[in-house]
């Protein structure tokens, strides 16, 4: 049976933590900055986790994700 491929693009936005959750960058942080509030772009920078309910469909795209 030949390698899974891993999803190129995935890969490059999810990463995996020390205790096996998935972890994810947050959305709406690349434009239109002016309009949001210094507090709203502080958080903005920080990672979040993936929600369980997603981690099935992110498993297949990175199957060796550990």
């Amino acid at each position: 049976m030949p390698k899974m491929k891993t999803n190129r693009a995935a890969a490059k936005r999810f990463h995996a933590t020390s205790t096996g959750k998935v972890r994810r960058y947050k959305a709406y942080a690349r434009h239109i900055l002016t309009t949001k509030s210094p507090k709203r772009k502080r958080g903005l920078r920080s990672h979040a986790l993936v929600d369980p309910t997603n981690l099935k469909s992110i498993a297949k795209l990175l199957p060796y994700l550990g």
